[in-house]
Parts: C-alpha cells; sequence; structure tokens
C-alpha cells in the first residue's frame, strides 16, 4: 500500500517530476529505457504514487511513453521526431514573442537583460567541449529562453513552449556526444535580445527563426551521423 500522505502527494509529485525529466534530458535515462516505478523508487527515495503519477505527467509532455500493458519507457529517439519539435518552436515561439514584445513590460526588460548576461557570464567560462553537454550553460540558456518569452499572458502557450523546448534539449544533449562541430551562440543571443527589447517584432521574429532553424540543422547533421552508426 501507497503510504504517501494526500496532504505531501503534489510537492512530492513535483520532486519526482523533476528529477526524473533532468535524468531523461541529460540522457541519463537513455531512449527506450523501459521506467519501472518500483526501481525509480527506491532510486529517488519516493513512494510509487508520486513516480506514477509523474510518469504520466511526462508522458503527456512527449519524452516518456507509456503503455497499457507494458508501463512506461524513455521516448524514442528519431530525425522525424526532432523536425516536427522544431517546427512546432518556431510556430508557438513566434507567437508568445509577439506576446512578449507586446505586452512586456520593465520587469520583462529587467528579467531578460539578466537572463542574457548570466548567460553571457557562463559562455565566457566554456571550455572546447559541446555546450550542449554543460549544466549551468544549459540551465541559463533556457533561463534566458523562457525570459524572452515570458511576457505572454497566455499561460497555455507558456506551457506548450516550455514543453517543445525542454524535448528539444534532450536531443540538443543526445546528438552532442558525437557532434562535430560546437559554436557558441552568444552573439545570436544578443541580437535577439536587442531586437526584442527595441520592440522590433519583425526582426525579432526573423531572428527567433533562425535561432531554432540552425539548431535544426546543426542537431539533425548530428544526430543523421549517430543514429547511422546504430543500424
Amino acid at each position: 500500500m501507497d503510504s504517501t500522505p494526500a496532504s505531501n502527494s503534489g510537492p512530492l509529485i513535483d520532486v519526482a517530476l523533476a528529477k526524473m525529466k533532468t535524468s531523461i534530458i541529460r540522457g541519463e535515462l537513455a531512449p527506450g529505457t523501459r521506467l519501472k516505478v518500483e526501481s525509480l523508487s527506491k532510486a529517488y527515495g519516493l513512494s510509487s504514487s508520486p513516480i506514477r503519477e509523474a510518469l504520466n505527467r511526462l508522458a503527456q509532455d512527449g519524452i516518456v511513453r507509456a503503455t497499457e500493458n507494458r508501463g512506461f519507457w524513455v521516448s524514442p529517439i528519431s530525425l522525424d521526431d526532432f523536425k516536427d519539435i522544431s517546427r512546432l518552436r518556431v510556430l508557438l515561439e513566434y507567437e508568445a514573442l509577439m506576446d512578449s514584445i507586446e505586452h512586456g513590460g520593465e520587469e520583462w526588460e529587467v528579467a531578460v537583460l539578466t537572463a542574457f548576461h548570466r548567460l553571457s557570464l557562463a559562455e565566457k567560462k566554456l571550455g572546447p567541449g559541446p555546450v550542449a553537454l554543460d549544466d549551468d550553460w544549459s540551465d541559463r540558456h533556457r533561463a534566458f529562453h523562457m525570459a524572452l518569452l515570458s511576457a505572454t499572458p497566455n499561460a497555455l502557450l507558456s506551457t506548450m513552449v516550455e514543453s517543445l523546448f525542454d524535448r528539444a534539449e534532450r536531443y540538443r544533449r543526445y546528438s552532442a556526444l558525437h557532434r562535430i562541430e560546437e559554436r557558441h551562440k552568444g552573439t545570436e543571443h544578443e541580437a535577439l535580445m536587442k531586437a526584442a527589447l527595441a520592440r522590433d517584432k519583425e526582426k525579432a521574429g526573423r531572428l527567433a527563426r533562425k535561432h531554432i532553424e540552425g539548431t535544426l540543422s546543426r542537431v539533425a547533421s548530428a544526430l543523421e551521423r549517430q543514429l547511422a552508426t546504430l543500424q
């Protein structure tokens, strides 16, 4: 019997969700790995109820697959899936960015500037390795993009943008294991930030699209090489 008190179930679900999501995005739980509730309960020191609920939520996000008779699995990696994710990111992040430029006030501007500054500081410390595998850079990179899009009044749009960004991050990290080239994207981020803060919707939208499509091109190339070795 599950001994989790009802009053604690919410926070414990959040803990389980954060831990598993991080492990999947970082590749610690590899694509195709079966996710056994009992094993995860022991690993995270949580009862089965929050683990199972967290798995169901991750299945809704698309990074876990659930089957009626076989349980839960880490979603597989595929080039078509990443292309679909990128296409949706272009569409939805554009809308969130236009909303943010229109509705964002002083607090939004400060949040964007702060997030960009923290990302820039992290980039200065980077070595020659793939940035997608640097946890600190990845966290600050996500924070910058979410700050940029945070002024949209559409809560559902925000939720979808965050989910797609995290799904794309899993691919960035997976492909980084065999990426031939890596480049720091500070100049792209700076140009995007300046256009957004200048309230130049046309330029900001164009730069955002180019930024996502550039990531698609690089990650897709690396992914094709990597998946070819597995066939």
